[in-house]
C-alpha cells in the first residue's frame, strides 16, 4: 500500500523567506520518504529594517503579506495537507511583529510562529542526517542566516548540546558582531569539542549550499578546508558586481555569502575539522519532520 501526502513549511528568515513543499511516500514495509516536491524563495531582506532600525518596514510589511497570500495559493494549488509557518531573528527582534503577524493572519489566513533560537537549532538538528553521522565521531552542526546561528553538537550519534548565537551575515555586514559575541561563540565550541577526537564539521543553509556548488564537487563530497580558503579568496578578491556577473550569484546572495564563508572557515579553525559536509537541508526539512511526527498543528 502506498500513501502520498504533501506537507510544506515556510521559513521567515532574515534574508529570505521560503516556501518547501514535501511529498512524504509511506509505502507498506519501507522506510518513510521525504521527498522535496517544491522550493520557492524570495529574497526580502528583514534582517536589513530590524538590526539597523528595530522594526520592519511599511515596504517590506506589505512585500511579506503579498509572499504570504502567494504562497497560500501555491499550498492549494499543490494540495497541500498540513503546513507550518515560522520567523526567526529578524521577527524575533523586531519591535512591531505582533502587528505583522495580526496582518498576515488577516491578509492570507497564515499563522506564523515566532520561534527563539534554541527550538530552531533543535528544528535543524532534527533532519536526517543518517548518511552523514557515524557512532565513532563527534559532529558541529553549523546553520548560517542572516541575523543568527544555530549549532548542535552530536556525539555517537545523539545531541549533545544545541544553542543559538547572534551571529549571522546580515548582521557581520553592518559590522554589528561584537568582540566579546565572537569569544563566546568560541569558547562553547572548544567547550563541547576540545576533548573529543575525530570532530566533523555539517554546515547548512544557502551559502555553504552555494559555495559547495562553485567548487563543482559532487553532492557528497565534503568542501575541504583548503578549497573553501581558495573559494574566500576568490570571492574576495571580486566586487559585488563581479560576484554577480562572473559567478551568476543572485544579488542577494552576492554580500552575503563572503562573511558566510568566513564563518564557516572559522568554525572549521576553532574544531579542528579538515571539510564541511553539505546535506543540503535546513530549518524548513526539519519543520516538516517535526510536523509528520506530530501528524497535526501546532507543534
Amino acid at each position: 500500500m502506498l500513501i502520498l501526502n504533501k506537507y510544506a513549511a515556510i521559513d521567515i528568515g532574515s534574508n529570505a523567506i521560503r516556501l518547501l513543499i514535501t511529498t512524504i511516500i509511506e509505502e507498506s514495509g519501507k522506510p518513510v520518504r521525504f521527498k522535496k516536491t517544491s522550493l520557492v524563495r524570495v529574497p526580502i531582506r528583514l534582517g536589513e529594517d530590524v538590526f539597523t532600525n528595530g522594526f520592519i518596514s511599511s515596504v517590506n510589511i506589505t512585500r511579506m503579506q503579498d509572499t504570504m497570500k502567494a504562497f497560500k495559493l501555491l499550498m492549494k494549488t499543490h494540495g497541500v495537507k498540513v503546513y507550518k509557518a515560522c520567523a526567526t531573528s529578524a521577527m524575533r527582534e523586531a519591535v512591531n511583529t505582533k502587528k505583522i503577524l495580526n496582518k498576515i493572519r488577516e491578509s492570507s489566513g497564515i499563522d506564523i510562529e515566532v520561534i527563539d533560537g534554541q527550538l530552531e537549532a533543535i528544528l535543524i538538528a532534527s533532519t536526517n542526517l543518517k548518511e552523514y553521522i557515524q557512532p565513532d565521531k563527534t559532529y558541529l552542526y553549523v546553520d548560517v542566516g542572516g541575523g543568527s546561528t544555530e549549532f548542535s553538537i552530536i556525539h555517537d550519534e545523539l545531541t549533545v548540546a544545541t544553542k543559538s548565537f547572534k551571529i549571522g551575515t546580515i548582521r557581520l555586514l553592518r559590522g554589528l558582531v561584537e568582540q566579546d559575541r565572537w569569544m563566546e561563540l568560541e569558547q562553547w565550541i572548544k567547550r563541547y569539542i576540545s576533548n573529543r577526537e575525530k570532530v566533523q564539521v555539517i554546515g547548512t543553509g544557502g551559502n555553504i549550499n552555494k559555495l559547495h556548488k562553485i567548487a563543482n564537487i559532487n553532492d557528497n563530497d565534503p568542501l575541504s578546508y583548503s578549497t573553501l580558503k581558495a573559494l574566500y579568496n576568490q570571492l574576495d578578491a571580486l566586487t559585488y558586481e563581479e560576484r554577480i556577473v562572473k559567478l551568476g550569484l543572485n544579488p542577494d546572495r552576492s554580500d552575503v555569502i563572503l562573511p558566510a564563508a568566513k564563518l564557516f572557515i572559522k568554525f572549521l579553525n576553532w574544531s579542528g575539522a579538515k571539510d564541511i559536509y553539505v546535506p543540503k537541508s535546513g530549518l524548513s526539512d526539519g519543520m516538516i519532520r517535526e510536523l509528520y511526527k506530530r501528524k497535526k498543528l501546532p507543534f
